[in-house]
């Protein structure tokens, strides 16, 4: 078998089980969708952002932001990277993700709550699609889910922290 040959089979030995339909596809589809909306929370959040903790709150939603996006160009490269394309459209984000996008202008510990919600949701899923991944001996894979769940992680611990301690929050 020429090099050509060899190369052209390993490629599709790496991604002929990764069809639109296939669980690990869809769970980086979800992850996905998931960041986008968790981006456009974040941004939201940071915007509307009052109260007494208003400079520490602001920036951290401003922060969260920005990490967020970043997971998601890694989260779509590696749908590529495997042989499919991310979703992008608004429709299908929202089909596909399990964030909802923010409930609108509220109070600042609904807004909290809100995000923590969301990334209780988005650790879970993101677990059970690591395991998904190396049931399916994908280990790039589960190496992205498994350094992405910690920044959402982190993230959740800063919120449940504000949550826990009442820190001025209007209830």
């Amino acid at each position: 078998m020429g090099k050509a040959a060899l190369t052209e089979d390993l490629s599709s030995q790496v991604s002929r089980e990764n069809s639109p339909d296939n669980s690990v596809v869809a769970h980086l589809q979800r992850q996905v969708a998931n960041a986008f909306l968790l981006y456009a929370n974040y941004k939201h959040y940071h915007w509307q952002t009052y109260g007494p903790l208003f400079r520490d709150v602001h920036l951290l939603f401003d922060e969260m932001a920005s990490d967020v996006l970043k997971t998601l160009d890694e989260l779509a490269e590696r749908i590529r990277m495997i042989g499919q394309d991310p979703v992008y459209l608004p429709r299908d984000l929202e089909r596909h993700a399990g964030v909802k996008p923010g409930s609108g202008a509220r109070s600042l510990r609904a807004m909290v709550e809100e995000a923590q919600a969301n990334l209780l949701g988005v650790i879970k899923d993101m677990r059970a699609a690591a395991r998904e991944a190396d049931n399916q001996d994908d280990p790039g894979t589960v190496d992205l889910f498994s350094k992405t769940v910690q920044i959402h992680e982190k993230h959740e611990w800063f919120l449940r922290e504000i949550l826990k301690k009442n820190d001025g929050l209007v209830t």
